[in-house]
């Protein structure tokens, strides 16, 4: 009975192993096809976002666009007609099917000629080559609509890339990026470890009610302190500068810095503790000389949570330090390039990738200590 009962719970212990792997490969499945598909559309051009979903990037595709022909000011007179001729095709594109209303764009085939009004006549060979031909000159200064349907071979650019790394304003953009992030990730991690230090190890009054203020502060959502925090800055000369954004940065920080340590803390060997103080040792040499070392993976956690953050940031650098050039954000910088209507696709995909490269290189450069931090800090705690 004991031995059946044994391979019974160890059954489903096998069972709910199998059930959380599968259950993590779908989660890992669920975020990397998104980014995947984004990294896939900033290689493509517009037109090919536009017409085919990027998972179609390695095959044809077909796109239908309108091209105009010519004016009267291109028009060659041929004994008793009059001509206008060029080319409706993009490069290495193949002619499907072309109209010259938008509500039959596909009405002929290559080669077909068309009858327009006044005696006109519009053919459209297989190779793009078109020939409209008029009785009577041409007196239009705008060029009539020729409908295409084509078959484009699937291209990948660099281009995108190009238009956002060159674009103007982004080397700066990207300077001040640093100059905020750096500054707003060291600061918050420097106070809450003092902090946490103090709430896991030091005895003083008040000191539950500081812990529960603090975690009672993780679910305030910053924009509740905005509009304070940047009277706050108006008053005392701090707006639209480093230092005002460094401070607001280091506040909105600090509660989730401070939870996470001070539960780090918490799980350290006390013995190692009560040996340093009956050798003599200060609380600040216990601090600097046992506890911060041994802390390393939670600083290291949290550096990367504020680093990320900071970064991707745009409401908290748009409130705080405006939208100047002088002062502007690589996210600042980004929206301005896409425009008002947001309609570049492409330039989106591409500015997504150009913002996330510094931050993968943090994250891929600590990721060993994110686990190790988070963990420890959830499942000790006093």
């Amino acid at each position: 009975m004991k031995a059946g009962g044994a391979n019974g719970v160890a059954g489903r212990s096998s069972a709910l192993v199998w059930a959380v792997n599968l259950a993590a490969a779908a989660l890992v499945l669920l975020w990397t096809i998104p980014t995947l598909g984004l990294l896939v559309s900033s290689f493509r051009d517009r037109d090919q976002i536009v017409t085919s979903g990027w998972w179609r990037a390695a095959f044809s595709a077909t796109e239908s666009r309108f091209v105009r022909a010519g004016t009267a000011s291109d028009q060659i007179q041929e004994g008793d007609l009059f001509v206008i001729s060029g080319n409706v095709l993009p490069p290495e594109a193949e002619l499907k099917s072309w109209g010259v209303s938008s509500k039959a764009p596909s009405a002929y085939q290559p080669g077909e000629t068309a009858d327009l009004k006044d005696g006109q006549k519009l053919t459209v060979t297989e190779n793009g080559d078109y020939r409209l031909i008029s009785p009577t000159a041409f007196a239009e200064a705008r060029g009539m609509r020729i409908f295409v349907t084509t078959l484009a071979p699937p291209r990948l650019t660099t281009e995108n890339y190009a238009r956002v790394i060159t674009a103007e304003g982004i080397g700066r953009a990207f300077l001040n990026t640093m100059t905020v992030t750096i500054p707003a990730t060291i600061i918050p991690i420097l106070i809450a470890a003092f902090a946490a230090y103090a709430l896991a190890w030091m005895r003083f009054p008040g000191r539950a009610a500081l812990v529960a203020v603090i975690v009672g502060l993780l679910v305030v959502p910053l924009q509740l302190a905005l509009i304070p925090l940047l009277k706050l800055h108006n008053q005392i000369g701090l707006n639209q500068s480093y230092l005002g954004i460094w401070l607001a940065h280091t506040g909105f920080g600090l509660p989730l810095a401070i939870y996470l340590l001070r539960n780090y803390m918490v799980g350290l060997p006390r013995e190692i503790i009560e040996s340093a103080r009956v050798d003599g040792a200060t609380e600040f040499q216990i601090f600097r000389r046992i506890v911060l070392p041994l802390s390393f993976p939670a600083l290291a956690s949290f550096a990367i949570f504020q680093f990320l953050w900071v970064w991707n940031d745009l409401l908290v650098a748009t409130v705080f330090l405006g939208n100047s050039t002088d002062t502007q954000v690589m996210t600042g910088a980004l929206r301005a390039l896409l425009g008002s209507r947001g309609g570049d696709w492409e330039i989106l995909a591409a500015s997504a990738f150009v913002s996330i490269a510094v931050p993968l290189f943090v994250f891929f450069a600590l990721q060993k200590y994110l686990v190790r931090g988070l963990l420890a800090g959830s499942v000790k705690g006093g």
